[in-house]
């Protein structure tokens, strides 16, 4: 089944010549069926490679999925157009009052600053209380996942001494998860940040529970089953070519900036790097969907009661 998102958004076209499967509202009203309702928080600047990425994971399941783009009321984009922007992106103050199978948020690039600093923050946290009563699963994605376990569970953020950058190998901590159907005992995931979570401060909490993690780079996938909740802390999303834009625009820039580890044959930036990701990254998204489609109310009002 399809992804359900306007015929004129820049991900139908580029989801469709890949092969993933996209239908416009039209068509999806034909259909007697009732549609996953998913909501992207998408806090990238570059917001149609973000559309591309998380849309072609959660189009690649057997299930219809209504995808909904939203952006921060109290934020103001500067990297994409206003025009993309009114067109596509609901403010949240526009749905707080909706209730959604599933949200994403992203990531953003703020690491560098404390989490009361952030300018929409109190409507961050706004938005991380509402999911509690009107999601019925969210997946926090890199700052998006240390905001949450932040704000929910006061885990804090540690700044590195420099960046964990490149693909890093991690390890499969619970194969018993539903979350992980598929998943090999040991697997690349990329990884860009600045800061980190620390295994011992998430363990210390109960019923957080890290299913995925790197001796290299910490923990990378915590369930916390209490606030219907995941909270993934790198970027299985990434296109093969995106941990490489970063790195071209730090160096660009005159950002230090280290090349991204085992990511490049032979660390060589002059080559071509491979994705040795993308298979797990399509099966941890499905996962969670599947999940999704199996506990959510099919009354959609339902959600949160």
């Amino acid at each position: 089944m399809p992804i359900k998102i306007p015929a004129n958004l820049p991900a139908h076209a580029v989801l469709s010549a890949e092969g993933v499967m996209v239908m416009d509202p039209s068509q999806a009203d034909r259909q007697d069926i009732r549609p996953l309702r998913i909501a992207l928080l998408n806090l990238m600047p570059l917001k149609i490679q973000t559309e591309n990425q998380f849309g072609r994971l959660i189009g690649a399941t057997p299930l219809q999925i209504e995808l909904t783009l939203l952006r921060m009321t109290s934020h103001q984009t500067k990297n994409t157009s206003s025009d993309h922007m009114e067109q596509f992106y609901k403010p949240f103050s526009a749905v707080r009052n909706e209730k959604f199978d599933g949200l994403i948020i992203t990531g953003a690039p703020i690491e560098h600053l404390d989490f009361q600093d952030v300018t929409y923050w109190p409507e961050m946290v706004e938005v991380m209380e509402w999911t509690q009563s009107h999601v019925h699963a969210t997946l926090g994605v890199c700052w998006g996942g240390m905001a949450m376990i932040n704000h929910l569970h006061g885990v804090k953020k540690h700044d590195l001494p420099q960046k964990a950058f490149g693909c890093f190998r991690h390890q499969n901590l619970d194969p018993s998860s539903p979350y992980l159907r598929g998943f090999s005992d040991d697997f690349v995931v990329p990884v860009s940040r600045w800061t980190e979570m620390k295994q011992d401060e998430i363990a210390a909490v109960p019923g957080l529970k890290t299913l995925l993690g790197s001796s290299e780079t910490g923990p990378c996938l915590v369930e916390d089953p209490a606030h219907h909740a995941l909270y993934l802390f790198n970027h299985f999303e990434y296109d093969s070519n995106t941990l490489k834009q970063e790195y071209d625009r730090d160096i660009a820039n005159g950002t230090p900036i280290n090349i991204p580890g085992h990511y490049y044959p032979g660390d060589d930036p002059s080559q071509t790097p491979l994705n040795r990701w993308r298979s797990h990254a399509h099966l941890l998204y499905g996962n969670w969907i599947n999940e999704i489609y199996q506990t959510t109310p099919f009354d959609r009002n339902a959600i949160g009661r």
